[in-house]
Order: structure tokens, then C-alpha cells, then sequence
């Protein structure tokens, strides 16, 4: 498959290993050079190896934090020094509890909000105005179904999603008159070991087995 997209210079977040690692990877079969972010430095530039040498293509490592905007900055300073600028941005970084409202930690619920809802809109808001320059760019924000099919155990996982849409939508209604595309994709169960960890703790939480949630 040809998306037309040989030359251009791509950001990834979560970038390091299940979704986030396999878009890095397919941006780079499709010619583009990309930068992998996430917090584990060292298994982030072995994906960083990895990936370069299966796509010879330019495969950069720029561990940061998102949840924090000091790290932000500087992960798209290191990203833009390596490649030249950011034409397309993938956020996909985040982390939130499986929880009921007996339960909630809203300490980790911040955090969720400070790495996933925040980080997103700090990603976007750092790479759109060379983006409008070029009056060309794409934002891909990787949501979740809870964000329009709420469940009470996923209170903090909903909550935040629910607010990506919101975002995702505002921003492909301003960005567009510049040639800039933001879609939100809400993805089903992807054999993941984030995956595996929500449906460990689900199964707990609800007393059932595994068996039962999976079918």
C-alpha cells in the first residue's frame, strides 16, 4: 500500500512497544522518518534499532515524559534537531486505572488526565504552527471506545477518552482550512501488554473469568 507519504517526518508517542511501535514502524515502511517517544529510554531506542534496521529508514529515539510540559518541549526540540521538522504527529501515550467509583485513586486519575488529555492537546498545540506554515500536517489522536461507551469500571479511562473526542473534533474543525487533517480512532481489543494488564484487573474486579470477559 502506497499512502503517499515517502519523505515525510513523523512523531509517534507510546512508541515503545504495542500500538504506538507498530504505527512507528508501518509510517516507516511507508518512507517516512519518525521519531519514537515514550519513557522507557532504553527499550525505546531498541525499538529505535530495531525499526531502522528492518525499514532503513531515519529512526529516532527521543525518550520524554508526556505528562509534563517541560518534557514535551523537549522531546519536540530533539525530534525537530533529528528530522528537520514534524509534518505528522501520533499521540498515543497514556495510562489509565481500571477503577469503580468505590475505588477511584484520583492521584492516578490526575495523572492519567496530565499524560493523556493534556499531553495530547500540549503535542498538538507544539507541532500545529509549522504545520499551518507548510499549510500541510496530520494528527492522528488514538482514543478508546469507553469515550462513547462508558463503563463504571473504567471511570478515569472514559472520562479522559470522552474528552479526546471532544478535542479531536474542535481541532479537525480549525485545523482544516490549513490542510490539516486530526482524526481520533477509537480502537477495539488489540492483543497488547497494555491490553493484557485492563483485562487482568478487569477479570479481578468483576470475579470472573477469563473465559467469561472474553466472550
Amino acid at each position: 500500500m502506497d499512502l503517499h507519504l515517502h519523505g515525510k517526518r513523523a512523531l509517534v508517542t507510546g512508541a515503545s512497544l504495542g500500538i504506538g511501535r507498530a504505527i512507528a514502524e508501518e509510517l516507516a515502511r511507508e518512507g517516512c522518518d519518525v521519531a519514537l517517544v515514550a519513557r522507557d529510554a532504553a527499550r525505546l531506542r531498541r525499538a529505535a534499532d530495531e525499526i531502522g534496521t528492518a525499514t532503513n529508514r531515519r529512526i529516532v529515539a527521543a525518550p520524554g515524559d508526556g505528562s509534563r510540559a517541560d518534557s514535551i518541549a523537549e522531546v519536540i526540540g530533539a525530534a525537530r534537531a533529528a528530522l528537520g521538522g514534524i509534518d505528522i504527529l501520533v499521540n498515543n501515550a497514556g495510562s489509565t486505572p481500571e477503577d469503580g467509583i468505590d475505588r477511584v485513586d484520583f492521584e492516578k486519575w490526575q495523572y492519567s488526565v496530565s499524560l493523556k488529555l493534556f499531553g495530547y492537546a500540549r503535542f498538538a498545540q507544539s507541532v500545529l504552527p509549522e504545520m499551518r506554515m507548510r499549510k500541510w500536517g496530520r494528527i492522528v489522536n488514538i482514543i478508546g471506545r469507553s469515550g462513547h461507551q462508558p463503563r463504571p469500571v473504567y471511570l478515569a479511562g472514559g472520562s479522559i477518552n470522552a474528552g479526546l473526542l471532544n478535542l479531536t473534533k474542535a481541532l479537525a474543525e480549525e485545523c482544516a482550512k490549513d490542510n490539516i487533517l486530526v482524526t481520533g480512532v477509537n480502537p477495539g481489543p488489540i492483543d497488547t501488554p497494555r491490553w493484557r494488564t485492563l483485562r487482568e484487573a478487569a477479570v479481578e474486579a468483576r470475579k470472573i473469568s477469563a473465559a467469561e470477559f472474553d466472550a
